[in-house]
């Protein structure tokens, strides 16, 4: 399976801004954009002439960044989200929001994108009753995704529903945190899509 093993931290410090890839070690003193908020590198705090290219380029490694998809994974889910009906931006926002390993993130059970991609790949996730260990499964409306009786105490998910308590809520999905449970009830709109990300310049930069 491929994977981005960068480390998380750099990530942010790339694209200047929290992209919340280590869960609650982002909203402590700990996190390296509150102690270096900086590029990485040697040229790390240089300034550089922001093109036209080099805008749509770093939306779209902060939008792949933050759900953990590589180029050509990412490049597919464009090209699905061209051919679907309505604005190619928002479709594409929606296909990745309608992922297995987003959804048990935005549902709190998972820390971060990341440690649900693990809970996911390690079996511990059901979808309507089945055994589902692919991050990138497509949820639909309808769809009820559970932990694993088995595995609704371990420590990283009891964390997780935890560090949940304090998001907003998710007016897509319903979560029942003592049950470990989670329905899509509705396809996301994109005002409940709260991320720094500027779809339109991804469109842009692909339509070249």
């Amino acid at each position: 399976m491929a994977r981005n093993t960068d480390p998380s931290c750099k990530q942010c410090r790339r694209e200047g801004e929290k992209l919340f890839l280590k869960g609650a070690r982002c909203e402590s003193d700990k996190c390296a954009m509150e102690r270096r908020p900086y590029a990485p590198g040697e040229h790390g705090r240089g300034r550089i002439k922001e093109t036209e290219y080099l805008l749509q380029l770093r939306e779209k490694q902060k939008a792949k960044r933050i759900y953990g998809v590589l180029e050509k994974q990412f490049r597919r889910y464009y090209g699905k989200a061209s051919r679907q009906q309505g604005i190619t931006g928002e479709n594409l926002l929606f296909l990745l929001e309608s992922r297995l390993d987003n959804v048990v993130y935005r549902g709190g059970l998972a820390s971060s994108r990341k440690d649900a991609r693990q809970i996911v790949r390690h079996g511990h996730i059901v979808v309507n009753g089945r055994k589902v260990n692919i991050p990138s499964f497509q949820v639909k409306v309808g769809d009820v995704i559970e932990i694993k009786p088995k595995s609704k105490e371990m420590v990283r998910v009891l964390q997780a529903v935890r560090f949940a308590e304090g998001r907003p809520i998710i007016p897509w999905l319903k979560v029942d945190s003592d049950k470990r449970r989670i329905e899509m009830v509705a396809l996301p709109k994109r005002e409940d899509i709260e991320l720094p990300v500027k779809e339109h310049l991804i469109v842009e930069l692909y339509s070249k």
